[in-house]
C-alpha cells in the first residue's frame, strides 16, 4: 500500500514525488520515460537559478533528488485504474498491480501527428517526434522539420547544428514562436522556410527518401529530398485513463481546482495535462506541488494525523 502513486516521470511528477516524500509519505512514480516532454528540449534557458542548463542535466538532477528523498521509480506505463470500495486506488500496468490511498495524475502531454500518409510506417525509419533525441542520426543529411511553434523553431535550430540543410515547413506565414528564437533561426544559413507549405506525403522505400509538399499560396504541388522528417505539430493529452474519474476540457485535459483536486476524491493532477493555459516547466512544477500538498492533506483529514507514514 501506497500513500500516493504518480503517474508521469517528467519535472511535475518527480516535483511531486519530492514534496510527498518530505512529508513521510510512502510514494512511488511510474512513468514511461523519465523526463517526460523535457527529453525533446536541447538547452533550457528559463529555470530559475540556471542561466542556461542541457535537459539531460535537469532530468538527472531531478531524478538523483528524487531518489535521495526514498522515493521509488518504475518505468512502466498504467493501463487501467479502478477505486476500491473503501476509496483506495489500484493500478494495473499489465505486469503489476499497485494499490494506493491518492493517486496524482502528471502524465504530460504526448506528440500530436500529422496523420499523412507514410507518418506511421516510417516511423523510427526517418520519421521523429525528437529532434533531442534522434538529431545526431542525421548528421550531414537533409531533414525537415513540421510546424511553427516554439518547439519547431527549437528542433530547427537544433538539427542546423547537426544537418546540412533544415528545411522548416509551416502551414501558414505567420510563427507562435518567440521573437528570440525566430530571429535565432532566421540567422541559419542552412535553414530554409517554406512557409504556407502543407506536408501531403512522406515516401520512401525502407526509409524516408522525400516529402511532398503543397503551397496553399501558390497552389503548387513539390518533392523536397530529404533524410529525415521531424514532426512539431503540438502535444495532446491522453487521458482516456482516468476519463471517467476526471472533468475534461475540449483537449482532453484535466480540469482541475486551486488545489489539484479533481471530481473524484483522492485522485489529484498537476503539469500540462491539466487545462492551464500556460504549458511550461515552472508552471508544471508548480501545480505538482501543490497536487503533492493537497495529497498528504487529504489523507490527514481522511486517515488522521499518524496515516501518512513510510512504516507499514
Amino acid at each position: 500500500m501506497y500513500d500516493v502513486i504518480i503517474i508521469g516521470s517528467g519535472p511535475a511528477g518527480m516535483t511531486a514525488g519530492i514534496f510527498a516524500a518530505r512529508r513521510e509519505m510512502k510514494t512511488l512514480i511510474i512513468g514511461k520515460e523519465v523526463g517526460g516532454q523535457v527529453v525533446w528540449a536541447s538547452e533550457i534557458e528559463n529555470y530559475p537559478g540556471f542561466s542556461k542548463i542541457s535537459s539531460f542535466e535537469l532530468i538527472d538532477r531531478m531524478r538523483q533528488q528524487t531518489l535521495g528523498c526514498g522515493v521509488e521509480m518504475k518505468e512502466d506505463e498504467i493501463q487501467k485504474i479502478e477505486k476500491t470500495a473503501d476509496g483506495n486506488f489500484l493500478l494495473y500496468t499489465g505486469r503489476e498491480t499497485f494499490e494506493s490511498k491518492t493517486v496524482i495524475v502528471a502524465m504530460g502531454l504526448s506528440p500530436r501527428r500529422l496523420a499523412v500518409p507514410g507518418e506511421v510506417e516510417f516511423n523510427g525509419k526517418g520519421v521523429s517526434y525528437c529532434a533531442n533525441c534522434d538529431g545526431p542520426f542525421f548528421r550531414g543529411k537533409k531533414v525537415a522539420v513540421i510546424g511553427g511553434g516554439n518547439s519547431a523553431l527549437d528542433a530547427a535550430e537544433v538539427l542546423s547544428k547537426i544537418a546540412s540543410q533544415v528545411y522548416l515547413i509551416h502551414h501558414s506565414d505567420k510563427f507562435r514562436a518567440f521573437e528570440i528564437l525566430l530571429d535565432e533561426v532566421k540567422s541559419r544559413s542552412n535553414i530554409e522556410m517554406l512557409t504556407n507549405t502543407e506536408i501531403k506525403e512522406i515516401l520512401g522505400s525502407t526509409k524516408v527518401e522525400k516529402i511532398k509538399v503543397y503551397n496553399n499560396k501558390t497552389k503548387i504541388d513539390q518533392d523536397v529530398l530529404l533524410d529525415g522528417v521531424f514532426i512539431e505539430v503540438g502535444r495532446i493529452a491522453s487521458t482516456d485513463l482516468v476519463a471517467d474519474m476526471v472533468e475534461r476540457n475540449d483537449k482532453n485535459q484535466i480540469v482541475i481546482n486551486s488545489k489539484g483536486e479533481t471530481k473524484t476524491p483522492g485522485l489529484f493532477a498537476g503539469g500540462d495535462v491539466t487545462a492551464c493555459e500556460f504549458k511550461q516547466i515552472t508552471v508544471a512544477i508548480g501545480q505538482a506541488t501543490v497536487a503533492a500538498l493537497s495529497a498528504y492533506q487529504y489523507l490527514q483529514m481522511t486517515y488522521g494525523h499518524k496515516a501518512a507514514t513510510k512504516d507499514y
